[in-house]
């Protein structure tokens, strides 16, 4: 029988992080099996305890860097997945993140001339010096002003709720609207199949509508999910 290679995520199915990763991996990496753990300890616990060493596991688990919590559960799936040659880890903050780094983001979501681009250009320019604190190797975002001044409760935030809070505050009222609960539809499907589409729901896509591969590709060139799956061996087709 030949080896088989799942995807093992914290997202409960439903949930926009699973619908994600479904979509992603389901356009992208077909023959990969995309299984929802329900959350990062069962999900570390599931590493621990297995004992396939026939098949391949990639797992994704949120690497939030200031989450205690997060950086404990990191640290043992690290140790557990050590002992074994058939786990691969992906290392991702979280996937709004990934979404929120993609280099597309701003020219998707937005017409060129979308009033949304004045009316939201604090969170704008928070994602701008966000994302380059993090892809340059830094880890004091809570001290750039373009950030505090975008989010009051910083403090109370760390990098996971701040990134979901930023990718939600940046695509509400829009097609590519993410939420804990949801993700558009325009992350999903080719365009434009959004359903609850209205007529001046434009987009900056509106003139080169993609299929929904095509836009997953886009988001794997754009994003360090490139660089990840390549450390870990997947292959994505073309």
């Amino acid at each position: 029988m030949p080896e088989k290679t799942y995807l093992w995520t914290e997202d409960r199915k439903g949930k926009s992080g699973y619908t994600f990763w479904k979509v992603f991996m389901g356009q992208l990496c077909p023959n990969v099996i995309v299984e929802s753990k329900g959350n990062n300890s069962e999900l570390v616990k599931a590493v621990r305890t297995m004992r396939d060493d026939e098949n391949k596991f990639i797992i994704v688990l949120d690497n939030s860097f200031d989450n205690v919590q997060a950086y404990q559960e990191q640290k043992a799936l690290k140790k557990y997945a050590g002992d074994k040659s058939n786990i691969f880890l992906i290392n991702i903050i979280c996937f709004e993140y990934i979404l929120l780094e993609f280099d597309k983001l701003i020219e998707w979501i937005y017409a060129p001339d979308d009033e949304f681009r004045i009316r939201r250009q604090k969170v704008i320019e928070a994602r701008e010096k966000l994302t380059e604190t993090i892809q340059s190797g830094g880890f004091g975002y809570k001290a750039i002003r373009e950030i505090v001044n975008y989010d009051s409760n910083l403090d109370k935030h760390n990098i996971e709720q701040l990134s979901a809070k930023m990718l939600f505050d940046l695509t509400r009222n829009t097609g590519f609207e993410v939420s804990k609960r949801m993700i558009g539809d325009c992350w999903t499907k080719s365009c434009c199949e959004w359903h609850g589409r209205q007529d001046n729901d434009i987009c900056g896509l509106d003139s080169c509508r993609l299929p929904i591969k095509d836009k997953m590709k886009n988001v794997y060139y754009g994003t360090s999910l490139r660089m990840e799956f390549s450390d870990v061996g997947l292959e994505v087709l073309a």
